[in-house]
């Protein structure tokens, strides 16, 4: 082993963290399980923690990523928009190139 590169990736907004991995990992189990809370067991993550990095992102967007379903007769539930998908995909897009970027400067130590 020798040197290596690293950093991690994060969207800000306002000087805050706004989007990166674990609100990707917790938007995909949201789509995945239609639930808040069992995408949150999912990460081993508290459901109140869940709510509040959903909350959170709601609040900084113009159209909701999250959309939420009371309870009631059949259950509430949670999805993900169009938007969160979108979002997730330039994410992913993002963290590809920036890996590679890591991977190229890092072999400049070899």
């Amino acid at each position: 082993m020798g040197y290596r590169v690293t950093g991690s990736l994060w969207i800000e907004f306002q000087n805050e963290r706004f989007f990166g991995p674990g609100r990707v990992e917790l938007l995909k189990y949201i789509d995945e399980t239609g639930s808040i809370y069992k995408a949150a067991k999912k990460m081993r993550m508290s459901y109140k923690k869940a709510w509040k990095m959903i909350s959170s992102l709601n609040e900084q967007v113009k159209q909701p990523l999250v959309i939420v379903k009371k309870g009631g007769e059949k259950g509430g539930g949670s999805a993900i928009t169009d938007e969160a998908r979108a979002l997730i995909g330039y994410h992913e897009s993002m963290r590809k190139r920036f890996t590679e970027f890591l991977e190229k400067e890092s072999k400049k130590f070899r």
